[in-house]
């Protein structure tokens, strides 16, 4: 099963998809908050993605964060375009993480992406 990793952000958006076997996430790029709903419509249907991850932000107590409203709204969005089972993954630290692997901070996004992909495909 193929995988669509989103690291959701206000003004972009991170994208990673998996391998066919939906183990292993690779960042696919950044899109743009305004465009990313048909963006991630194109990038499913062209990539033969079965299944969405959306990460979610928690915060260290477990709470959720002030984001999670609109990530909720985006995933509302999103299920209406496409017709995809659509899961979310807890976030945490993902962009500190990300820093690890690519310094520059304008393209942390589709390496966070890749990041909470790959802990749902290891969690499940």
């Amino acid at each position: 099963m193929k995988y669509l990793g989103i690291d959701y952000g206000t003004k972009r958006i991170g994208i990673a998809i998996s391998d066919d076997g939906g183990e292993f996430a690779f960042p696919k790029g950044i899109v743009a908050a305004p465009n990313a709903i048909d963006d991630i419509v194109t990038i499913c249907e062209k990539e033969n993605i079965e299944a969405i991850v959306i990460g979610k932000s928690v915060a260290s107590n477990g709470a959720d964060n002030d984001i999670v409203p609109q990530t909720e709204k985006f995933k509302e969005k999103l299920s209406e375009a496409i017709k995809l089972p659509i899961f979310f993954q807890q976030e945490s630290f993902s962009t500190v993480e990300a820093h690890r692997y690519q310094v520059d901070a304008g393209k942390r996004d589709d390496s966070a992406a890749a990041i909470i992909l790959q802990r749902f495909l290891d969690s499940n």
